[in-house]
């Protein structure tokens, strides 16, 4: 039911539009092939005007175009400024400690930081040694802070895992 509706309102007078539009004037394309030349020069002998209206200059026009003036700087300095002042000291570097869990891939750490598989060698030594691995000698050994090395300690634990044994061995029977 309800195309029928969209039908009859979208055929609705389409005979009055169409004849409309096709009787409206369109725009001539502009010449798109060499080959329209001879029909420019054609139309250009028939009517002479249009050549001496293409010819002509506006003396308003070339008045208001000779007050136009652009002045223009490039802002290169300001970028030059940016980059002194970005411009960062190299670090320094430091070889990695131990040859864990192949390494090699690392090459190189900024003093001051350490890489995830120190940081657990250290936590276990201390764990395991605390009276060796103290923080001033994790300190000296890692080139950290020893603020950084007391939060570390102890804010960070390593993973541990407990096995309890049975109280009762006879609560686990084999079948």
């Amino acid at each position: 039911m309800g195309a029928q509706v969209v039908r009859a309102i979208r055929n609705f007078n389409l005979e009055n539009r169409a004849e409309r539009e096709i009787s409206k004037m369109k725009p001539s394309p502009a010449p798109k092939h060499p080959s329209t030349k001879s029909l420019l020069s054609e139309h250009l002998s028939h009517h002479p005007e249009i050549k001496g209206e293409i010819a002509r200059k506006d003396d308003k026009l070339l008045s208001l175009l000779k007050d136009v003036y652009v002045d223009s700087t490039d802002p290169v300095t300001t970028v030059q400024v940016k980059d002194a002042e970005t411009r960062q000291e190299p670090k320094e570097f430091r070889l990695p400690k131990g040859h864990h869990f192949d390494m090699m891939d690392i090459k190189n750490i900024p003093k001051g930081k350490i890489s995830i598989v120190e940081a657990l060698t250290l936590l276990n030594n201390h764990k395991l040694h605390p009276e060796t691995w103290t923080a001033n000698k994790i300190a000296q050994e890692y080139h950290l802070e020893l603020k950084d090395v007391n939060s570390l300690l102890k804010y960070f634990v390593t993973f541990e895992v407990k096995v309890f044994p049975p109280e009762d061995k006879k609560a686990i029977q084999p079948k």
